[in-house]
């Protein structure tokens, strides 16, 4: 239980920081909407605020209506996994590890969503004129944490198949 808790406690601290260390130095060295070539042709730092969720979801919807959703649906994912963490026995450190992203990446973007109403997004890879909407670390976290979780659910239906 200790250990379990203890790596829950860690990926969580170093993915909100990292988070969060990330957007404050955008948001103080960038103006909104500026971009900085990292590498040219494929990635840049570019500074946006999404009112929405991945790919803009729900961008256009009224600010309050949006405000409330979003807080409502993060934090109840956010006691979720709280809940799941305490009441299951999880042996599987990649399961908890996985969560912690997920929980910490939920984290860092509530902090943006009740600090500013939105999320600071920067993250922008693109190839030509095509890009991948813009993300930031918490974002990657979820998204990585959630691949996981995929993953870890696969392997364990299909080692009960076998």
């Amino acid at each position: 239980m200790r250990r379990k808790g203890g790596l829950f406690l860690v990926i969580t601290i170093l993915v909100v920081f990292v988070d969060q260390a990330t957007k404050a130095w955008v948001t103080a060295n960038l103006g909104l909407h500026d971009s900085r070539a990292v590498i040219e042709g494929l990635f840049n730092i570019s500074y946006i605020r999404n009112p929405g969720a991945a790919f803009g979801f729900l961008a256009g919807s009224p600010p309050l209506f949006r405000y409330i959703f979003f807080l409502a649906v993060t934090l109840g994912a956010i006691l979720l996994i709280l809940y799941y963490m305490r009441i299951a026995r999880i042996d599987d450190l990649s399961l908890v590890s996985a969560l912690a992203l997920v929980f910490s990446g939920a984290v860092g973007n509530l902090i943006d969503r009740v600090r500013f109403g939105e999320v600071v997004d920067f993250l922008d890879l693109y190839i030509g004129k095509w890009h991948w909407p813009a993300f930031n670390a918490a974002d990657s976290a979820i998204s990585i944490g959630s691949l996981m979780i995929l993953v870890i659910m696969l392997r364990r239906r299909k080692s009960k198949n076998v």
